[in-house]
């Protein structure tokens, strides 16, 4: 017969891998009716034999019952408060103060998301969950041990061997969006009022007296920090992160490391760009030393460490409805659905359209025409769907279903490899060479003024443009026929379309939509090999050596250089008498996004207003042609502001913050001269 207490120990270990796998890995392995049942078999054992039943067994997460009330405690570290930044400049300042108190040491800085949940400290003693408690004024909060004991991811024992005797680990509890929804649509049918956001049900329920409810709400746990510890070995916060995932707690999700807070806080708007991807709210981002040591020289300030900063930014919501589910053909074959919304204004705009990304997105969230869906706008970004409130559905609502076929022409669609998007595979589609068309007339690409959206569409469907060359073909004559061209506008077309085969290699190899080569590796591309011929000539090998390229850019070329759409591309486009060459980077000239030689080396430049003789994108190709670098935002290390008529704001900031402000003259005089220039004088505001 087994020995119950070797089999209750075993089902407890096991459980708690499961968990581990389950919130911390995100990778389970048994269904959930596997899991209750193992739960079912622990209890019923725990049922048979109560002397065994311990406090941190998985099946006391709920506990006894309901407590009586909620006490305050004191924090044995305190739990001091972030500083904010809401801008690239204000980071920048950041990072200059702490290059400036550790001197010329090297720093690494971590990123992670800053759930907007609610703060917690939970205390794991011999590695058995003893007490956890809210944020509260940092120095004293309330106690909710009994409710992070229902909490999802919060184990009630470490696992591992290593575990320190003294833990205290600093977190966010959160319930995420799609919970929200389902507790919503619960609410609606028991005749309640809907719970508005995540945080403030989430900090509503961490507070409840009876933990039952707690469970029933799925409130979860990220961690990000530590606070008193004894035995901890970890010396980075990256190290300290993993460990805390080998002992089974789920740390904060997309977190990374880099080498420099420049490239941080570049990771920054990238990392905005995906909150689409989280079934989660946060409300910015963190950015945090990532050396013990180096954290404990730089201290902390009566409020707030100083190791440490949020880079958060406004969030603005609102309520529409969805009127239709759409989905457009890109330029690289991508089928990408998106929303059309009763319009809305978010911020000062008005919304009307939301990409969906692609079909996973719609399933995860369950988009469905004539659903109500809070759109959100955070930051700079393009607005996105954070949820469906699927208590105002109606009952004749039915799941959209994505095409099996390209819309334009029909092709059977194809998934990527190993990816989320749906491509139509055919080099001529319609709607693709569209896209392309447009692009490779964008001011990024070949720059020719007057080819817009429409125009393009008209060329298509009068069948005078079929292929990139064709628009070299294009006559006066042709385009005054079409609607709403009259000739002054043929004639200024015509001159723009002739203008831009002297754009250079660089512009074209952008402008022919090649998958994964954008402006940034088109240039590298051009400055490499100098001429498309000896582009043509390489091999996968050779030109995944070339700066900004790697194998898979450089197979990417290759496919495109030797299919037949593409090959007749060049070689027609080369036979209208296209620039197809480009000056050589020299041999000793960094890459990436260090300066080059040039007049312009090692100067930052920021662009603004309205200029005469270059477009912003010409003038900042230019300077990083020059070995400059382009900057969207002023700040204190920005070298000269170029500013055109109607500078605005940057101007203004470049006045208070004494940055020299050119003329486009003086932008001029900078690529013939020994020296900069003399910037003009301009009055100092008061």
């Amino acid at each position: 017969m087994t020995d119950p207490e070797q089999e209750i120990a075993a089902l407890r270990t096991e459980i708690r891998g499961h968990d581990r796998l389950y919130h911390v890995e995100a990778a389970p392995v048994l269904t959930d009716l596997q899991y209750d049942r193992l739960l079912e078999r622990l209890g019923r054992l725990e049922a048979l034999h109560p002397q065994l039943v311990t406090p941190d067994s998985p099946t006391q997460r709920v506990g006894a019952g309901p407590v009586d009330s909620i006490h305050a405690v004191e924090h044995t570290v305190p739990m001091l408060s972030i500083d904010n930044t809401y801008s690239q400049e204000e980071l920048a300042e950041y990072g200059a103060r702490i290059t400036k108190l550790l001197g010329d040491e090297p720093v690494e800085w971590v990123v992670e998301l800053k759930i907007d949940g609610v703060a917690v400290s939970v205390t794991y003693e011999q590695g058995a969950l003893t007490r956890a408690a809210t944020r509260g004024d940092g120095r004293t909060g309330d106690d909710v041990t009994h409710n992070l004991r229902a909490v999802l991811g919060a184990p009630l024992r470490l696992v591992g061997d290593d575990v320190p005797e003294l833990l205290e680990v600093r977190g966010e509890v959160y319930i995420t969006n799609p919970d929200l929804v389902a507790i919503n649509q619960r609410r609606s049918a028991a005749g309640e009022a809907p719970f508005a956001n995540t945080r403030n049900l989430t900090a509503g329920t961490i507070k409840t007296l009876d933990p039952r409810v707690c469970a029933e709400r799925r409130v979860r746990l990220f961690c990000h920090g530590v606070g008193a510890r004894e035995g901890l070995r970890a010396e980075t916060h990256m190290d300290f992160l993993a460990d805390l995932g080998r002992w089974g707690l789920p740390p904060t999700p997309m977190v990374e490391c880099f080498p420099t807070f420049e490239a941080a806080t570049a990771h920054c708007e990238t990392l905005i760009g995906r909150l689409h991807e989280l079934d989660f709210e946060v409300d910015g981002l963190v950015l945090k030393v990532n050396r013990f040591d180096q954290r404990d020289r730089l201290g902390a300030t009566s409020k707030s460490p100083r190791w440490l900063v949020a880079y958060k930014f406004e969030k603005y919501e609102a309520l529409t409805r969805v009127k239709e589910i759409v989905v457009r053909v890109g330029k690289s074959g991508a089928v990408t659905p998106a929303a059309e919304l009763e319009p809305v204004e978010i911020a000062g705009t008005t919304v009307s359209r939301v990409t969906l990304h692609n079909p996973e997105e719609i399933e995860r969230k369950d988009v469905r025409v004539g659903d109500v869906v809070l759109v959100e706008k955070a930051g700079k970004i393009i607005p996105h769907v954070v949820r469906v409130e699927k208590h105002e559905r109606g009952a004749d609502s039915a799941p959209f279903v994505f095409p099996t076929h390209c819309p334009s022409c029909g092709a059977a669609l194809v998934k990527d490899e190993g990816g989320v998007y749906i491509r139509c595979p055919n080099p001529n589609c319609p709607a693709q060479f569209a896209e392309r068309l447009y692009y490779f007339a964008s001011r990024s690409a070949m720059d020719i003024e007057g080819l817009g959206e429409k125009l393009v569409a008209q060329l298509i469907g009068a069948g005078l443009v079929a292929r990139l060359g064709d628009v070299y073909r294009l006559t006066r004559e042709q385009l005054v026929e079409l609607e709403r061209v009259g000739e002054k506008s043929a004639e200024n077309l015509i001159a723009a379309i002739e203008g831009s085969k002297s754009r250079g290699l660089a512009r074209v190899l952008n402008g022919l939509s090649i998958r994964h080569v954008g402006a940034r590796v088109a240039t590298a591309l051009a400055e490499h090999f100098g001429s498309l011929e000896k582009l043509r000539e390489a091999d996968v090998d050779t030109i995944a050596e070339a700066p900004e390229a790697g194998p898979i850019i450089a197979q990417s070329v290759v496919d495109f250089c030797q299919s037949e759409a593409g090959a007749q591309t060049l070689d027609d486009l080369a036979g209208l008498g296209l620039d197809l060459t480009s000056p050589l980077r020299p041999a000793d000239a960094p890459t990436g996004t260090g300066p080059l030689a040039g007049p312009l080396g090692g100067l930052t430049l920021v662009v603004t207003g309205t200029l005469a003789r270059h477009t912003r994108e010409e003038a900042q190709a230019r300077i990083v042609a020059a070995g400059g670098k382009a900057t969207s935002s002023v700040s204190k290390s920005t070298d000269y502001l170029l500013a055109g008529e109607r500078a605005g704001s940057k101007l203004a900031k470049a006045i208070k913050l004494g940055v020299p402000v050119l003329t486009e003259e003086e932008f001029e005089a900078m690529f013939s001269a020994e020296s900069a220039p003399e910037p003009t004088e301009i009055p100092q505001g008061p």
